[in-house]
């Protein structure tokens, strides 16, 4: 399921570069530049998951927080902030966001937290079916589909793209692999990774020569880009 969110922000840069980061990691993303506009587009049609500026023209962050909570609206809210105060954090979990970042931060990290936030706030999203773009796969059924069609996999081939997809867009260690699916007190060597690595890309990859899945990480592993 595409998750829907709203960033409520008016300096423009920083909008723009969230906009564009989380469609690229699959969210479909609304935007408002001014409190007023953004607390009407929460109330009108609200989103899956608010990135919510403090210092806004119109209404304040802590503003719009406080009055969707009066309303009854639980959709889950990240306060993003030029202030480092750790008043102003509190203040903000006391109105009912759920999470706090302050600026400047990285865009990896902002999508950690929605990511993060958005699993604590939908549990029943952490379940057995994982949907990564093209890709679907019910851990259950052990089954994946690619654009709707079956793939088949071998057992460590399922459990590589298992941790891949869990963990999308994070960069996972040829070290992290052996010891995840294979064990700490099993020998083998980081080629041993490459190999099921290569085989994975022949099944699941348009062009496995010229991978846009699964990324290799020069020197350190792999991550499987949405």
């Amino acid at each position: 399921m595409t998750r829907t969110i709203l960033v409520v922000e008016d300096e423009p840069g920083i909008r723009m570069a969230v906009k564009d980061e989380l469609e690229f990691e699959g969210f479909h993303v609304r935007f408002e530049e001014d409190g007023l506009a953004g607390l009407e587009s929460i109330v009108r049609n609200p989103p899956d998951l608010v990135v919510l500026d403090l210092m806004l023209p119109g209404k304040n962050g802590f503003e719009i927080c406080s009055e969707i909570r009066r309303r009854g609206i639980s959709i889950p809210v990240i306060m993003l902030t030029a202030r480092g105060q750790e008043v102003d954090k509190i203040r903000g979990l006391q109105l009912g966001a759920d999470d706090y970042i302050t600026k400047p931060f990285s865009l990896s990290e902002l999508v950690a937290r929605i990511r993060a936030v958005l699993r604590r706030c939908h549990p029943e999203e952490n379940s057995d079916v994982i949907e990564r773009g093209m890709i679907a796969m019910d851990v259950r059924k052990h089954q994946v589909l690619k654009s709707g069609q079956a793939v088949e996999l071998t057992d460590k081939e399922f459990q590589i793209l298992a941790l891949l997809l869990k963990r999308s867009s994070e960069v996972i260690t040829r070290d992290e692999f052996l010891k995840t699916i294979w064990g700490e007190d099993v020998y083998i060597t980081h080629r041993t990774v490459d190999i099921h690595i290569s085989a994975l890309r022949r099944k699941i990859e348009d062009d496995p020569e010229h991978p846009a899945l699964i990324v290799s990480v020069r020197n350190v592993g792999y991550k499987f880009n949405t």
